[in-house]
């Protein structure tokens, strides 16, 4: 009986993996048109189809919104661990540069810049840059603080190598085309010293079991398809990753969702989610 469900299991995942690859790519206009070693055109164009919904706090984004305590903790915390001090308790990372890659429609880049960030939020995506751009607008002290730019990390590297004092990459990796090329760039835009902040999904079979067949097809939690466990990678990877292109990582926190709670934790454990904080070293 157990070898029954085994083979049910594998060819179940298969199928999974095998559907993905047919899926059709719509939503072309909101897609960057330039080749790119790091966009996966299929996963922005699924992101982009979902902008009008990008905010809705019970929507298609809930676990991702439910997320923003434990990111804002685990930037504002990792930036005092390494000396930033903040002169005003209520403005934590005043003075600190920070650009957020795959930012979406700014549900993470908003809060760091209404807690002083000098804020970028970036994305390939034109609907999701228009759809942050419109809900930033509602608030008007946000405008010197956060700017918005619709484009790719190794097109912006170009020309901003070394500028900023942090790096933000949360909920991304795991749907980009080309990881290593993908942090490569965002190590370029980081200065000496700075910090990078990810977080993203391991590699292993609980992550199968709990990030797709939970989470896309039983809770219904996220649109299946979002997630192509092929892309998961593990904690290690990551950090060799990050080592070869001169981050040192100074922090591993695993992370564990409650969806009966809507709620995220911390966790000594990574089987699933993860969040590393690596520091870039001074040449």
């Amino acid at each position: 009986m157990k070898a029954v469900n085994l083979i049910s299991t594998r060819n179940c995942f298969k199928t999974i993996i095998r559907n993905r690859s047919t899926e059709p790519t719509r939503a072309m206009e909101a897609v960057v048109k330039a080749k790119s070693p790091t966009i996966d055109i299929e996963d922005v164009s699924r992101f982009s189809q979902i902008s009008e919904t990008w905010w809705n706090i019970s929507g298609e984004m809930k676990p991702l919104h439910a997320l923003n305590p434990l990111r804002i903790q685990f930037i504002r915390d990792g930036l005092a661990n390494i000396g930033h001090e903040a002169q005003d308790p209520c403005q934590p990372l005043e003075g600190i540069s920070i650009i957020e890659v795959g930012c979406g429609g700014g549900i993470l880049s908003e809060p760091l810049a209404r807690i002083g960030a000098n804020m970028t939020g970036i994305d390939p995506s034109v609907e999701l840059i228009k759809c942050a751009k419109k809900h930033a607008a509602l608030d008007s002290s946000l405008s010197k603080r956060l700017n918005y730019i619709q484009t790719s990390v190794e097109e912006l590297a170009q020309s901003n190598s070394k500028k900023y004092d942090a790096v933000v990459a949360s909920e991304v990796l795991e749907h980009v085309a080309d990881q290593e090329t993908f942090l490569k760039y965002c190590t370029d835009l980081l200065r000496p010293g700075g910090s990078i902040f990810l977080t993203t999904m391991n590699k292993t079979f609980p992550s199968w079991l709990g990030g797709i067949i939970a989470a896309e097809y039983i809770l219904k939690l996220v649109p299946i398809g979002t997630h192509d466990w092929n892309k998961f990678i593990s904690p290690r990877e990551t950090r060799r990753l990050l080592e070869k292109y001169n981050c040192r990582t100074k922090l591993v926190h695993g992370m564990v969702y409650n969806p009966l709670k809507n709620e995220w934790y911390w966790s000594s454990l990574t089987p699933i989610n993860y969040a590393i904080h690596a520091i870039k070293k001074v040449e």
